[in-house]
């Protein structure tokens, strides 16, 4: 229950995240850097009479029909529930916080906005499985049928999108979509390496606190451990390697412990971003 609280209210700040990033940055520059948001900032512009909250929740609604398809129904769900509340969100924000020009005269710093809330949330939602629905779902589709990142998935998925901005609204705000698809990519990937790292840890310590290390890692980290015998060069002492992987918020934790249980002990911590198996995700 604590698990699926946590995954809701990422969620659910993922898409607020988003939400904010659209309507205050992106549709009052017509920076159309992919995504439905992209597409109704430029229907909007064509298709003046309706709301660009309503343009996001039709199309939408088409695409969540191939995610629930290609997807399963627990991505479906997720989605149904984001792409509800981002377009709901849109709306309201558009009823009591109406915009009629951008927040300042500096379109850079508004692009980079427009690309960092909008692309962090997304990384929120990829992590719990979900998204706001829209060219994420084509993303996440990419994902899992081909060996393509997230990345990537969404720079090809978003491309002609950013394309066709610079064609109904002029160059300059072309240039500024495309620019902020590729920082787009860029800041998902590198949010989503944040969440999803894991330490690899290779702890080298006697034979007589071996036992002690072991216990602590499975029955007070509970992560496993593999144990193999070694032998000091230098020293010429029989010594033992433990192996394991634990959550990054734990190699402190660690660390103290081996200070107490063996401060001859030798640690070596790398980052791993995919783990996969018991504890970390499925294979």
């Amino acid at each position: 229950m604590k698990k699926k609280l946590l995954g809701f209210i990422t969620m659910t700040l993922g898409t607020l995240l988003a939400a904010c990033g659209v309507y205050f940055f992106k549709f009052p520059n017509n920076f159309s850097t992919g995504g439905v948001s992209g597409v109704s900032v430029i229907l909007a512009k064509l298709i003046p009479d309706i709301s660009v909250g309503t343009l996001v929740l039709i199309i939408n609604v088409a695409l969540l029909i191939v995610g629930f398809i290609f997807l399963g129904r627990d991505f479906g769900g997720k989605t149904v529930y984001c792409s509800l509340l981002l377009s709901l969100s849109i709306n309201a924000l558009e009823k009591f916080i109406p915009m009629s020009a951008p927040l300042t005269n500096q379109p850079f710093m508004e692009l980079c906005f427009a690309v960092l809330l909008p692309s962090v949330g997304s990384a929120f939602l990829f992590y719990t499985n979900s998204s706001t629905g829209g060219t994420d779902i084509i993303a996440m589709i990419l994902k899992k049928y081909t060996s393509m990142d997230i990345g990537k998935a969404l720079l090809m998925a978003d491309a002609a999108i950013a394309i066709t901005s610079g064609i109904v609204f002029g160059p300059e705000t072309g240039l500024f979509s495309v620019l902020g698809l590729v920082s787009k990519s860029f800041v998902v990937n590198n949010v989503m390496a944040g969440l999803t790292v894991s330490k690899s840890c290779t702890i080298i310590v006697s034979k007589d606190h071996s036992s002690t290390v072991c216990d602590f890692i499975t029955k007070e980290l509970h992560h496993g451990a593999t144990v193999m015998n070694s032998k000091g060069y230098y020293t010429d002492e029989e010594r033992v390697v433990i192996i394991s992987v634990i959550n990054k918020a734990q190699i402190q934790t660690l660390r103290e412990q081996l200070r107490l249980i063996d401060p001859k002990s030798f640690l070596i911590v790398t980052n791993t971003n995919e783990t996969y198996g018991r504890g970390f995700s499925i294979i």
